[in-house]
C-alpha cells in the first residue's frame, strides 16, 4: 500500500533545483519579452473565453482583459491602455471597426488586430485603412493565433512598426501575377491549401509564393502582408 509522506531528502533537493530552474526560466522570459496586457473584445462569451485562455498562456503576457461590445472595448482601452487589442469586426453597439478607428485616432501607435469571418473583407479593409495592424480569421488554428499574437507583442516590445519595403522611387516592389493571386486569396481568408485548389497549385508552391511576397513587402506574416495589400490597393 502506498502512503503519503515527506519525500526523501535527495528527491526534495532535486525538486527544489527543478523549481528554481523553472522560476529562473520564467524570469528570463519576462526579461526578454517584458510583461504585456492584452485586451480581447468579442461579443461571444465562448469566443472571449477561448481567446483569453489561448493568449494568457503565452510568454510575456501578464494580464488578459475582456470586453463584450465596442463601447466596453473603448472604456477598457482608455482605463488600462493594453499593449495589444484583439477586436471582433462585428459587435453590438458601435461595432469593432468603429471601436478600432476611435482607438487608433486617439493612440495611433496602438497595436490592434481585427478578428473576422472569412467573408467580411469590407470590415477588415475599413479597419486596416484606419491603422489596424492586421486581421485574424476566426476559424484560424491555435498555432496561427499564437504566431500572430507573439509577433505583435514582439513588435510592441521592440517598438517596431511594420512598414512596406519600397524601392528607390518609393513604389512597392512589383509582385508577380501569381504572388498577387496568393495575396488576394489570403485577403479572402483562404488557407494555403484552399488557395492552392483555387489556383491549381500545390500547397508547397503556394507557401513559396507567400514567402517571396512577404520578403518583397517586408512583412513578417500573412496578416501584415494583407494589411499592406489593403493599404496599397493590391487587395480589395
Amino acid at each position: 500500500m502506498l502512503t503519503v509522506g515527506a519525500q526523501p531528502a535527495e528527491k526534495n533537493s532535486r525538486h527544489s533545483r527543478e523549481r528554481a530552474r523553472g522560476r529562473s526560466n520564467r524570469s528570463d522570459l519576462r526579461d526578454e519579452h517584458g510583461m504585456s496586457t492584452v485586451l480581447v473584445c468579442d461579443d461571444s462569451p465562448l469566443a472571449r473565453e477561448g481567446l483569453r485562455r489561448a493568449v494568457s498562456g503565452l510568454p510575456g503576457v501578464d494580464r488578459v482583459l475582456v470586453a463584450g461590445s465596442g463601447e466596453e472595448c473603448l472604456a477598457r482601452f482608455g482605463a488600462e491602455r493594453p499593449d495589444l487589442v484583439l477586436v471582433d469586426v462585428r459587435m453590438p453597439g458601435i461595432g469593432g471597426v468603429e471601436a478600432a478607428r476611435r482607438i487608433l485616432s486617439v493612440v495611433p501607435q496602438a497595436t490592434v488586430i481585427m478578428m473576422t469571418m472569412a467573408e467580411d473583407v469590407d470590415g477588415v479593409a475599413r479597419a486596416v485603412n484606419a491603422g489596424a495592424r492586421g486581421y485574424l480569421v476566426k476559424d484560424a488554428s491555435r498555432e496561427e493565433l499564437v504566431a500572430m499574437v507573439t509577433q505583435a507583442l514582439h513588435d510592441v516590445a521592440s517598438r517596431q512598426v511594420p512598414r512596406p519595403r519600397q524601392d528607390a522611387e518609393g513604389a512597392l516592389p512589383p509582385l508577380t501575377e501569381r504572388e498577387l493571386q496568393v495575396l488576394r486569396g489570403m485577403g479572402r481568408g483562404r488557407s494555403n491549401s484552399e488557395i492552392g485548389k483555387e489556383l491549381y497549385l500545390s500547397e508547397d508552391t503556394v507557401k513559396t509564393h507567400a514567402r517571396r511576397l512577404f520578403r518583397k513587402l517586408g512583412a513578417a506574416d500573412r496578416a501584415q502582408a494583407v494589411a499592406m495589400g489593403f493599404r496599397w490597393g493590391l487587395v480589395r
